[in-house]
């Protein structure tokens, strides 16, 4: 079974009960919707958000089983084992041994920790928001460990890398893609 992005949203509602995983699920399903149309994707666009809507599903109640709990549970309920391989494969080398394949994955494995980044930048702006922020914003703040310091720098280079993109190309293209979403206050 694949989900539909409105059956993963349940789901992750259902394992979810605060606001901030909630919403950094409907973030990063948005902006893998926004990467499957611009990158030649776009009949799979429901399928890229339902992954990722669901890639953190077991992260609020079981933390340290992260990406391993979710597998479990996506299993139980028989889910399509590529998107079991898609969302757990975010956690390689952090919690798995589960590589990131497919570009939905690498994009994925990137934009998980950037969408966070770009996000805290835009709370410190004066407009407080994505719609007028550039790239040199985000790297201002992206030199400066201690800010956002939840939000892996090696894990984005590293997703960077999967991809071949230049990381101020992956910055600005997430940019884009939060914009695009209506989870982005």
């Amino acid at each position: 079974m694949i989900p539909t992005p409105a059956q993963a949203w349940d789901l992750l509602c259902e394992y979810n009960q605060g606001e901030f995983h909630r919403k950094h699920g409907r973030i990063v399903g948005d902006v893998l919707r926004w990467y499957a149309q611009q990158l030649g994707y776009g009949g799979e666009a429901d399928f890229w958000e339902a992954v990722g809507i669901l890639h953190d599903l077991d992260f609020e109640q079981w933390p340290d089983q992260h990406c391993t709990k979710e597998q479990e549970l996506l299993r139980q309920r028989e889910v399509d084992e590529r998107l079991i391989h898609a969302v757990a494969s975010h956690g390689y080398q952090l919690t798995v041994d589960i590589a990131p394949e497919h570009e939905m994955e690498k994009v994925l494995y990137a934009v998980d920790e950037l969408t966070g980044l770009i996000g805290a930048v835009a709370l410190m702006r004066p407009s407080g928001s994505v719609s007028d922020m550039e790239v040199k914003s985000v790297k201002k703040k992206y030199k400066d460990k201690k800010f956002a310091a939840g939000c892996s720098r090696e894990v984005i280079e590293r997703g960077s890398a999967m991809l071949g993109w230049d990381l101020n190309d992956l910055i600005g293209r997430t940019i884009l893609a939060m914009r695009a979403s209506d989870a982005v206050a």
